[in-house]
């Protein structure tokens, strides 16, 4: 099982958190603790270790072996603290598969994409992960129902917004509403006329 999914910078600060078990304590501590693990290991040491100290902040059951996956791409490091039952190779690949995923959304990601689309960013973790178990490791499938959330979302702002300019807004109520500029254009010049 997947306990966490933490994307931090190089200087230890969050720009992703989501836990899937109940945490014993605040997460701030284990955030550090984690960042103090990974931080110092050299780039060829491998992308996985064992973290038995991180079961006191974790949820997980007295004896269950706690690792912590890894890859540092850039300024980020994208973390994923699992249990003993997952492989850490298939972890490494969905890592691989997430970074993929926010590369096809945001074209090129970068540290200020998740802070300013910290809710996107959400949605394609969900989409890969729910409940700690994995749902989607396929990045088409993946970008497509990323881009059909957007498109709803996007047409629903349209349709329902009565503030949204009408011009090619497709909406239904788009040909019957009027603007608040045209509306303030009518009013302006029937000032003139009098």
């Amino acid at each position: 099982m997947i306990h966490s999914v933490l994307i931090f910078n190089t200087s230890g600060v969050p720009r992703l958190t989501k836990f899937y078990t109940p945490l014993r304590s605040e997460s701030q501590p284990l955030i550090r603790k984690i960042f103090s693990l990974i931080s110092p290991r050299p780039a060829s040491l491998c992308n996985f270790l064992d973290a038995p100290e991180l079961q006191s902040f974790l949820g997980s059951k007295i004896g269950e072996e706690v690792r912590v996956v890894y890859r540092n791409y850039a300024t980020l490091y994208f973390v994923f603290v699992v249990d003993g039952a997952e492989s850490e190779l298939g972890i490494l690949d969905l890592i691989q598969v997430f970074v993929e995923s926010l590369d096809r959304a945001f074209e090129n990601v970068c540290e200020l994409d998740l802070v300013f689309h910290f809710d996107d960013v959400h949605h394609i973790l969900g989409e890969l992960i729910q409940g700690g178990l994995v749902l989607e490791t396929n990045v088409d499938e993946i970008s497509e129902a990323v881009q059909t959330s957007q498109q709803t979302r996007k047409e629903s702002f349209m349709t329902a917004n009565p503030l949204a300019l009408g011009v090619g807004a497709g909406g239904p109520r788009s040909s019957t509403l009027q603007t608040p500029l045209g509306w303030l254009t009518n009013k302006l010049t029937g000032v003139g006329a009098r």
